[in-house]
Formats: C-alpha cells, structure tokens, sequence
C-alpha cells in the first residue's frame, strides 16, 4: 500500500510525511478513526514510506526492493498483530501461524479496505468474537528482541489493539514505552475509548477522518467506473466508508427509500400484522443488506433532524426523498430523533455479533413505533 493508491486525506498524508523528513517520528503512534476510516490502509502506507530505499518527496518509490516486499506484505521488518476467533485447525501451531500468515496477507492483498468482519468472513471465523491472544503479546516482544534484518527500521503494527487479552496488552507496556532503536509502534484502533489508559499514554494519536463524499465519489469513478446515479446513492449510504462503498457497488439493486419509507409508515399506525411480516422479509435480506437498510435509516434521521432545524443547506438528500423527510419532520423532533438513532445503533450491534436478525428487526420495529407514536 502506497500513499497513492489512498484517496483523499492528504493533510494526514502530509503530516506522516513531514515527520519521517524531518526524523521526528514517536515511537508508538495509535491510528485511531471511526469504523470505516482508512486508518489501517494508511498505518500500511506509513509503513512503507519507512522502509522505501528511494522516497519522493510525498511517497514511496513503489519499485525499488524494499517496496516490492511493502506491497506483497511481505517485508521481514514489518510484523502484524491481528485478532482471531475460534477457528479450526490441526494441532501443530507451528503450522498454524504459518498458513494464517498466509491467509493474512492474501487478505491485505484483496481486501486492503476491508473491516474485521471481512477479515473473520475471510478466515473462516466462528460466531464468537476475534481477539488477539496472551500468546501474542509474548510474540511481539520476541520478534522486537531481533535487529531489522533488511531496513534502517522495525515496524510493528498492531490492528484492533482494543481486542487484545489483558495480559497481551499489560505485558507489551514496557516495551510500548522503551522500544528497542529504530523500533516502530503502529497500533490502529476504531474505538480507541476501550483501550487501557497505559496503552493510551504511551502512544501519540493519529486522527485520520472519514472520507469526503467528494474523495470517495472520485475514487468511485476512476477506480470502480460506477455511474452517477448509482453514485450518489453509495455515498449516502456509506458515509465516508470506502469498504462499504465498495461493497455496495456489486450489491443488487435495493430500493431502501421505498422500503424505508414502508417501514415507517407501519410502525406509525403501529399496523403489527405487517411489521411481522416484514420482520420475515428482513431476516431473509443477505447480511449487507440488512446492515445497509440500517445505514439508510441512520442517514434519514440525520436529514429529519437537519430539516426540522431548518439546516437544508448541508443536507444530501435525493430529490426523491424530499417528501418523506418533510413528512416525517412532522411527528419526529430532537428527542425522537435521538431515540430512534440509538434503536438502530443498538440493533446494528446486535446484528453484527449475529443476532436473530428476525428478532432484532421485530424487537427495533416496536421500539420505533412506541417512540414516534406514544
């Protein structure tokens, strides 16, 4: 991964940039952003741009030694430390490690915006939540006890730091806060509150944004030639999120305003016999879709609440949803609003750690319809 092959965010470009120029790197950085950012395809780039025998002034050369390893994942003083779930394997650990490498990189390679749960999709992960094992931690302190073989310097990039076991995350402190020379920390996090203080004290924060709509669509175009009205619909669905962008690209055709607005309308008139029904139709949606009529219905709340305060000038609502939005804006207000935006982040959660997606949906549905009509 080069800096390039990034869209957008050149001012977090440009700041990692300066500080490799100017031989003022801290030791441990802690890439932290919302889920969606590009804070791991950006730890890689980093990654990169350090080892890179024959920089430009903004990236990596891409084809000298050190880069050609870079960009297969493969370069002896790079070391990732990555989550698992409960999967099956033979016993023999050595193996093991070897052919989940493997895996990690062939992962990197096709998927390099992808999430945890892409990569727990990808492995082949159980239903119980990936974690980075006790065993880890004693990993990392031995692979940093070695001298770089190749490069001036020692990466270390740590991904989803806030699943470590407590004892992988307390047995790599001292060595977090007096790293060996030449030694480098990447630790990249989407929630950076659930790591310890000591872990957070020790690094020094890199807060990398989600994607402008207008860097996102550009990407979209050039890379993924998706039509422009097509367009406008990924971006609102997903928010700065390129993997979700990507993903939604070769997704079937969903109409979420139709179904949506539906939706709303029944849990209005608290009309259960349908809502049941739909529940049915809901559980029967892949998983993308499930999660993105979730998405669609954060955005709308979002666009209710700008309309209600009278904010249209920021809003991105389609033309086709100006209707709704007025109409809703009608029995919805601030504390509506917030109610209903925590329902459907709490129904994602729940979706995402794989729930009953019937029940969820039923469950949320009755919840909305008592908030917006109590």
């Amino acid at each position: 991964m080069r800096f390039a092959d990034i869209p957008g965010l050149s001012e977090t470009k440009a700041k990692l940039v300066d500080a490799v120029k100017q031989s003022h790197i801290a030791h441990a950085q802690l890439f932290v952003g919302k889920p969606g950012a590009l804070n791991f395809p950006i730890a890689l780039a980093f990654a990169n741009f350090l080892h890179c025998q024959n920089r430009s002034d903004a990236d990596s050369c891409g084809t000298c030694a050190a880069c050609s390893k870079s960009l297969k994942y493969i370069h002896p003083d790079t070391s990732f430390v990555f989550p698992l779930g409960n999967i099956k394997n033979d016993k023999d650990e050595d193996r093991f490690k070897a052919e989940i490498t493997k895996t990690w990189r062939a992962f990197l390679l096709e998927q390099p915006f992808g999430d945890l749960s892409d990569w727990t999709n990808y492995y082949g992960g159980e239903d119980k939540q990936a974690l980075i094992s006790r065993e880890a931690g004693r990993d990392i302190i031995k692979t940093l006890s070695l001298k770089p073989f190749e490069s001036k310097y020692k990466v270390m990039i740590i991904w989803q730091p806030e699943l470590m076991h407590p004892s992988a995350a307390n047995g790599i402190l001292k060595i977090l806060e007096e790293p060996p020379p030449n030694t480098f920390f990447i630790l990249v996090s989407n929630a950076a509150e659930r790591l310890l203080p000591t872990i957070l004290s020790r690094t020094q924060t890199v807060q990398v944004p989600q994607l402008e709509d207008e860097d996102l669509q550009t990407y979209l175009k050039d890379k993924h030639h998706v039509e422009s009205t097509k367009l406008q619909e990924i971006t609102q669905l997903a928010e700065g999120n390129l993997g979700l962008a990507i993903k939604l690209i070769s997704s079937e055709e969903d109409h979420f305003q139709d179904r949506f607005a539906e939706w709303m309308r029944w849990c209005y008139k608290r009309d259960y016999s349908n809502l049941v029904t739909f529940s049915e139709d809901f559980h029967q949606l892949d998983k993308l879709s499930q999660r993105n009529l979730f998405q669609y219905g954060l955005s709308m709340m979002r666009e209710t609440l700008l309309h209600y305060a009278g904010a249209d000038a920021i809003s991105r609502i389609k033309t086709g949803e100006i209707k709704f939005v007025k109409d809703f804006s009608k029995i919805m207000n601030v504390e509506k609003v917030e109610k209903v935006n925590k329902l459907f982040n709490d129904a994602h959660y729940h979706l995402e750690r794989n729930g009953s997606a019937k029940m969820i949906f039923l469950d949320l549905s009755l919840q909305v319809a008592k908030t917006i009509n109590p």
